[in-house]
């Protein structure tokens, strides 16, 4: 798999067309059982897949140079402010190459308030692995109540969208 290397410039033009394209690619994968995982955030928590049973999550893979990327935070934020209550869950996967300090900074800069891990193959690739993305970002799997992989969506998303899944998931 290759490195996602920050970009600037036209490249980053480039790039945001390019997701633009890729704005429509949604792929539903009900019914797959999600791989279990043990991560550390960047606040040294630890975090395991089974804290999130009976929970709906947004497993988002992102990195700080993508636009797309930082233009979904908000409304991530937004929803766990409102939903967290109800059984919503985020889980920032940032794919950035940047020192943890500089990721951290950019959390509290845009005031993250769901946790975030620094996932790449230079430190465990665990999650890169098992979840496998894609080249695009960001990337979003959704795992409902049970632990199920139920969409993988391969583009930004916004507070409307997110609250439609959430909403379908903890009905069920």
């Amino acid at each position: 798999m290759k490195k996602l290397m920050p970009i600037s410039g036209i490249a980053a033009v480039a790039l945001t067309a390019l997701l633009g394209l890729a704005g429509s690619c949604s792929a539903q994968t009900a019914d797959v059982q999600a791989p279990d995982f043990t991560v550390i955030d960047l606040n040294g928590k630890t975090i395991t897949s089974a804290q999130y049973k009976g929970k709906v999550l947004f497993l988002n893979f992102w990195a700080t140079w993508c636009p797309p990327c930082r233009a979904e935070i908000p409304d991530f934020v937004d929803v766990t402010m409102t939903h967290k209550a109800k059984g919503l869950e985020i889980l920032g996967i940032s794919l950035d190459t940047k020192e943890k300090s500089a990721v951290q900074a950019f959390v509290e800069q845009l005031k993250i308030n769901y946790p975030v891990v620094l996932e790449t193959k230079v430190q465990t690739g665990k999650l890169l692995d098992d979840f496998q993305p894609g080249q695009f970002i960001p990337t979003t799997f959704v795992i409902d109540k049970k632990g199920r992989i139920r969409d993988k969506i391969v583009r930004a998303m916004d507070k409307e969208e997110i609250l439609r899944i959430f909403n379908r998931l903890i009905a069920e």
